[in-house]
């Protein structure tokens, strides 16, 4: 069976991806971040130390009260 020009300039075209299939380029691939941003951990953080510190502050206060 004969090839078309137009499969033949297909071909062509497509066979230097045959050597290339599995390698991604770096550029291509998302960089991966963290599901939350640390503006929410940082928060987070707060609210438990400080929720740490009042809890030590007032058990504390009532021992010697």
């Amino acid at each position: 069976m004969p090839v078309t020009p137009r499969m033949k300039k297909s071909i062509e075209k497509n066979a230097k991806n045959i050597t290339k299939r599995g390698n991604v380029s770096k550029t291509s691939k998302k960089e991966e971040s963290s599901p939350v941003s640390q503006e929410m951990i940082v928060f987070f953080l707060f609210v438990v130390v400080g929720s740490a510190v009042f809890q030590i502050v007032q058990s504390i206060w009532w021992a010697t009260g």
